[in-house]
C-alpha cells in the first residue's frame, strides 16, 4: 500500500494547511509578546534548542522539557503542560514540513490524514479538560506522563521497542484503530503526554515502516499543538517569555538536526535523560500527593 502519484495533491493540501496553522500560531504569539512587552529568557532559549534538537533525532522533547521545568522551577506546576505545548509547537512544525517533504509521498494518505485529523480533534477536546483540572491533578498526570516516557526511553535503549515492518499503509481495520488511538493521544497531549512514543510503538506493532511514523507524529503534534497553544496564549495560561524563547531557540535547532546531523551516539544520552525523567516524575507525584492531602484537609 504505497503512496501514489495521484495522492500528491492531498500531500500539498496538508502542507498548505500546516503553513496556515504556523502563520496563525506565530501571529498570535507575536501579538501577545508585543502587547505584553515580553522578552525571551536566555535559559529557555537554550532549553528549546536542546530539546528540539533531540526531538528531531527521535529522542523526544516533551518529557525532557517537563523535567527541566520542574527541576529548575521555571514554571508553576499548573502551567507546565500549557507553556510546554505553546513553546514546542512552531519548532515541531518545522520538523513536520521536513518529514512530509522527505517521506510523506510514500505514506498511505488515508492513514496520514485520518491520524492527523484525529489527533487534532482530540487536542481540541482536551483543552477544556486541562483548564478545569485541579493543580494536583495536573501534577499527578505530568508525573505519570514522565514515567511513561522514561519507560519508552528504556525500552528503546534495550531494543525492546517493536522494530516495525516495511509497510507504507495498513489494512482498513488497523487504519481505523490507528485513527481512534490518535484521538486519545490528542487528549493526552494537553497533559504533557507526548504522542511520539505511543504512536511509534502502536504503528510499528501494526507493521508500518517506523520511518513513516515520523510524518504522522510530527504533523499531528504540529496541528494539535497549534490549536491548543493559540487558546492557551489567548487565555494567558502560559509563561509567555519562556514560550517565545523556546520558539526562537528551537526552530534553528530543528534545521541543524534535520539537515546537518546524520548520526550520533545517543545511547548514553538516553540513559541520562531517563534517569533525570524518573527522578522528576517521583518529585512531581510526591508533590501531587502532598497537594491533594492539603486540599482535603480542614
Amino acid at each position: 500500500m504505497r503512496g501514489r502519484e495521484g495522492d500528491e495533491p492531498m500531500l500539498y493540501l496538508l502542507l498548505a494547511l500546516l503553513a496556515c496553522f504556523a502563520l496563525a500560531n506565530a501571529a498570535v504569539l507575536l501579538a501577545a509578546a508585543v502587547r505584553g512587552r515580553v522578552w525571551p529568557r536566555a535559559e529557555a532559549a537554550v532549553l528549546g534548542a536542546v530539546v528540539n534538537f533531540l526531538d528531531t533525532l527521535g529522542i523526544g522533547s516533551m518529557a525532557p522539557t517537563m523535567a527541566w521545568f520542574r527541576f529548575r522551577r521555571m514554571v508553576p506546576d499548573g502551567l507546565i503542560p500549557q507553556t510546554m505545548i505553546a513553546g514546542l509547537t512552531l519548532p515541531t512544525m518545522g520538523q513536520s514540513l521536513i518529514f512530509l517533504l522527505l517521506l510523506g509521498v510514500d505514506l498511505d494518505p488515508v492513514l496520514l490524514l485520518g491520524s492527523v485529523a484525529a489527533l487534532l480533534a482530540g487536542g481540541v477536546v482536551g483543552v477544556r479538560l486541562v483548564d478545569r483540572a485541579r493543580p494536583w491533578v495536573v501534577q499527578a498526570l505530568v508525573g505519570v506522563a514522565l514515567l511513561l516516557a522514561a519507560a519508552f526511553y528504556i525500552l528503546s535503549i534495550l531494543d525492546l521497542m517493536p522494530a516495525g515492518g516495511t509497510a507504507t499503509g495498513l489494512s482498513p481495520g488497523l487504519t481505523m484503530v490507528a485513527i481512534a488511538a490518535n484521538f486519545g493521544f490528542g487528549i493526552l497531549v494537553n497533559f504533557g503526554v507526548g504522542n511520539y512514543a505511543p504512536t511509534l510503538a502502536l504503528l510499528s506493532l501494526m507493521g508500518l515502516d517506523p520511518r513513516l511514523c515520523f510524518p504522522i507524529m510530527a504533523t499531528g503534534a504540529s496541528l494539535a499543538g497549534a490549536s491548543i497553544g493559540i487558546q492557551h496564549v489567548r487565555s494567558r495560561r502560559v509563561d509567555l517569555a519562556i514560550v517565545l524563547a523556546m520558539v526562537l531557540g528551537g526552530i534553528p535547532a530543528v534545521l541543524v538536526a534535520a539537515l546537518v546531523i546524520k548520526s550520533l551516539p545517543l545511547t548514553m544520552l538516553k540513559w541520562l535523560v531517563s534517569l533525570v525523567i524518573i527522578y522528576t516524575a517521583a518529585v512531581m507525584l510526591r508533590g501531587a500527593m502532598q497537594a491533594r492531602a492539603s486540599s482535603a484537609g480542614p
